[in-house]
């Protein structure tokens, strides 16, 4: 039977074509995908619906070339059953550059998800800002700019780069809650490697500059590092089923009803000598449901881990020191890599649960022309203000004002709990000695025997939790084993934790 409206038909298939088969082609030569086959992937089957199909530019310097969508795909569809807005840029259109309708675009998909408290993916593949369009491209980024900034806090906005970011167009993701980058056929930075030559002559690849692994192991810019656009979406999902749908709902917890056993593997984790190191995801894995743990930000500043988790169906935020490296001290890109995590963790109601075994700050001079009191601060401030459950434990070491930035009861934990292996102090017993007894190992016939006579006495008297149990500094001293479930147990406690707090606009945190 002959069909009614066929150039309707025909002129959706012509749009919904993008830039036409033979750029779709190039795109997966490049081992990219297309922006519809993108948000085929992240939706679940016959949800998406799609927004602004029809429109296009409205440059004169274009007058007569179609650029269907303008450059960019936008609708609404489910994952895993929970509604989500998308944006993916479409590089076989123009480039995927954005001018001022394609940026419309955007912003429109950004309110609705604030409107309709939904999260955000979008999809960054863009050769940058229309040049055509001057002024009202860079418009069009400020808008976008401001309505991630409206967003921020209230729901999840999560980046995906699968292609080039460059110059003003990365700061979209920038202010995003996560992003995740495909390695090989993505690139971010401010100003390409041609631009740095001419201007500085340092010469740098395309790859060493702003490739995912430069992202994520020496900026810290990137959460995630997926090794195709497969696996970059798959994170998404994972992501998402950690994260309520806005703030004003709790994470996704779900029904568990398995009992908790002691896990007496826990009791022998923690080294009998202070100075021999752990893997402390040993620990995390035997914490969390089902040994699952989605470790974010892994391969930046690895001497601190934070991840999402699972105990007992609650979704938890865990931040630990990772004993492994650098013995877990603090040092800058620490304090601020924690910062964020946690910070993120508030706004979206889930708990934090903080393993505590830290040396202290790290000493030196580049840290301390670097930053490090300021930066070290972000994590205090962010202990002392957020509102959450808050749950420690120490598991060892826990000196100086590293103690403190890891939140002691003092900076606002609900609850803190010690290993029996645990050791509160100022210092470190042996700096410690070396300090209050320097005259008598000056003096001593054998300063190394009497060094560590006194290094022990110091331990038993004031490096153990006991002490500070008596103090009121910890709520209890636990065996290892015992972990989970007691901290499950304060969790559910907490469970209607409300904050009072005096009235402000917001903290100073120091930046």
């Amino acid at each position: 039977m002959q069909r009614r409206f066929p150039d309707l038909d025909a002129k959706r298939a012509r749009l919904q074509a993008g830039g036409g088969q033979e750029r779709i082609d190039k795109q997966h030569q490049q081992g990219k995908l297309s922006a519809r086959e993108r948000l085929a992937l992240l939706y679940d089957p016959n949800s998406f619906i799609e927004f602004g199909l029809w429109a296009t530019h409205r440059c004169a310097e274009l007058a007569g070339k179609e650029f269907p969508g303008d450059g960019v795909v936008t609708g609404k569809g489910e994952v895993h059953g929970r509604p989500v807005f998308a944006f993916a840029q479409d590089f076989t259109v123009g480039g995927g550059a954005v001018g001022d309708r394609h940026a419309q675009k955007i912003v429109e998909c950004l309110w609705a998800a604030l409107k309709m408290g939904t999260p955000v993916v979008g999809f960054n593949d863009s050769g940058g800002a229309r040049i055509q369009e001057g002024v009202e491209a860079l418009s069009g980024y400020g808008k976008i700019f401001y309505h991630n900034v409206l967003l921020s806090g209230v729901v999840p906005q999560i980046s995906v780069i699968v292609g080039p970011c460059a110059g003003g167009a990365v700061y979209s993701p920038a202010l995003t809650d996560f992003i995740i980058m495909v390695d090989s056929t993505s690139h971010m930075f401010i100003a390409g490697p041609e631009v740095i030559r001419a201007a500085t002559g340092e010469i740098i690849s395309e790859e060493d500059l702003g490739g995912a692994n430069a992202q994520a192991a020496i900026a810290g810019n990137v959460h995630f590092v997926a090794r195709d656009e497969h696996e970059a979406v798959e994170v998404v999902k994972v992501l998402l089923s950690y994260l309520p749908q806005n703030n004003m709902e709790g994470p996704p917890d779900i029904p568990f009803e398995e009992p908790l056993p002691d896990d007496e593997a826990l009791d022998w984790i923690v080294p009998e000598d202070p100075r021999q190191a752990y893997d402390v995801r040993d620990v995390i894995t035997r914490l969390v449901d089902h040994t699952v743990f989605l470790e974010v930000q892994a391969v930046f500043a690895p001497n601190i881990v934070v991840g999402f988790g699972r105990m007992a169906g609650m979704v938890v935020g865990i931040v630990a020191n990772q004993p492994a490296v650098m013995a877990g001290v603090l040092d800058i890109n620490a304090a601020d890599k924690a910062a964020r995590f946690i910070r993120t963790c508030n706004v979206f109601n889930i708990p934090v649960v903080t393993l505590m075994d830290v040396p202290g700050f790290l000493p030196g001079v580049a840290q301390e022309h670097g930053g490090i009191i300021r930066h070290g601060a972000k994590m205090l401030f962010t202990y002392a203000s957020i509102t959450v459950p808050k749950v420690t434990v120490i598991l060892r070491k826990a000196y100086g004002g590293a103690y403190l930035a890891m939140c002691s009861k003092d900076m606002g934990a609900d609850s803190v709990l010690a290993w029996p292996t645990a050791e509160i102090a100022v210092m470190g017993p042996e700096g410690a000695v070396r300090v209050i007894y320097r005259k008598e190992l000056e003096k001593a016939s054998d300063p190394q025997a009497l060094l560590q006579e006194k290094i022990e006495e110091y331990r038993q008297t004031h490096a153990n939790p006991y002490r500070a149990a008596e103090a009121f500094y910890l709520d209890d001293v636990i065996r290892p084993s015992w972990t989970k479930r007691l901290v499950v147990e304060r969790l559910g406690v907490l469970r209607g934790k409300r904050d009072l707090r005096p009235q402000k606009k917001h903290g100073n945190i120091p930046l």
